[in-house]
């Protein structure tokens, strides 16, 4: 199985294009130590041939254009690109789609609740029906995702898309942002005897969790924020990780901590937000989170298992 990271930062990528927080500033004024990146997305294969995307971020076609492996190949009209999996219906997972337009037949896979946040919005009426099948997978169901990867999805804690927010609590009365459901998933990837977790997005680790991830070959996990308050020490925000559905990295509630003893291959953050100063080469947060046997994803970094 190989993987590659087509794009590492979380929602807005890095640097965000309104932001002069000092970690973007540093982006901003061309500093070395940092390296721009965009919006969280993978890409997968066994056979070198046929490729499946998980989720489909709004920089798709400039991820494609840097990654030879995934340019057309014979004919007039070509992709690798055999199918595309969402792990939830996010801005920064799913708007990606509306620039796979162009008559190809691919599969597009994601459980029936984002499939039916796809459906009520006519803009991605563009993935033409008959053209792109659009295929709803279950919970807790084993599919072949691509030729020779098998897929497993399942719930992690988490919340709703941003702009969904205020109909769930309209409807509800209440926002829960550690539910587990459809709304957020992570996935299991399996090659032969090679086994993969993508979790971009988490708020907490459950003991479930935690035992789904242990022995894994390789997990690529949630790195929104290295602390819980961190959007609001930068006077950005007024939220927390949490509130975002996000865990942070460092902390004895952080995932470092969570993940500590669990027997993980190679461990890579993704989805790492702008703010996050484990952007910064040789920071102090990015030397602890090495030290704690953690990879800090960039654009295009290959996992070859």
């Amino acid at each position: 199985m190989r993987l590659i990271v087509l794009g590492s930062a979380a929602g807005g990528g890095f640097p965000q294009w309104n932001c002069r927080c000092p970690v973007c500033t540093l982006a901003w004024d061309g500093d070395p130590r940092v390296r721009r990146r965009t919006q969280s997305s993978i890409a997968v294969t066994a056979d070198g041939e046929r490729w499946a995307l998980v989720n489909c971020a709004p920089e798709i076609l400039a991820q494609i254009q840097a990654v030879p492996a995934l340019h057309p190949r014979g004919g007039r009209r070509h992709t690798p690109v055999a199918s595309v999996l969402l792990t939830n219906a996010d801005i920064d997972h799913v708007a990606g789609l509306l620039s796979l337009r162009e008559g190809q037949p691919f599969a597009l896979m994601a459980t029936p609740s984002v499939h039916g946040v796809l459906g009520a919005n006519s803009a991605f009426d563009v993935l033409a029906e008959g053209i792109v099948e659009r295929r709803a997978v279950e919970l807790g169901t084993s599919f072949e995702l691509v030729a020779g990867v098998t897929a497993t999805i399942f719930p992690v804690p988490g919340k709703i898309a941003l702009y969904l927010e205020a109909r769930e609590e309209a409807e509800k009365g209440r926002l829960a942002t550690d539910i587990e459901g459809e709304q957020t998933i992570g996935v299991e990837l399996k090659a032969g005897d090679r086994r993969v977790l993508y979790i971009p997005g988490c708020a907490m680790v459950t003991p479930a969790l935690a035992e789904r991830m242990a022995g894994a070959d390789a997990v690529l996990f949630d790195g929104t924020l290295w602390r819980d308050d961190e959007m609001i020490r930068a006077g950005l925000s007024a939220k927390t990780g949490h509130r975002m559905g996000h865990m942070s990295m460092s902390g004895p509630d952080g995932s470092m901590a969570a993940l500590a003893d669990i027997g993980i291959g190679r461990r890579v953050y993704l989805h790492i937000n702008n703010t996050n100063p484990v952007l910064i080469d040789g920071s102090p947060e990015r030397v602890e989170a090495n030290r704690a046997g953690w990879e800090i994803a960039e654009d295009g970094m290959e996992i070859a298992l």
